[in-house]
């Protein structure tokens, strides 16, 4: 009766996570992108979260 459909994970990483996954991207230049709003994140407490999907198409050129 009822489709169950696919859930779509998300995987949040922190500053010091995401700059591990990308060669060349310090957590520095994560955080500057973070504050200034260009790299779209969410501020949980004083940590930022960065949606890797998001992450990666941001990366690829992609900035909507």
């Amino acid at each position: 009766m009822f489709e169950k459909k696919p859930k779509a994970e998300i995987t949040m990483l922190t500053i010091k996570e995401a700059a591990a996954l990308v060669d060349g991207l310090t957590e520095y230049r994560i955080r500057q992108l973070c504050r200034s709003g260009e790299l779209p994140c969410i501020k949980a407490g004083k940590k930022y979260l960065i949606n890797k999907d998001i992450l990666f198409r941001y990366l690829g050129g992609d900035t909507e």
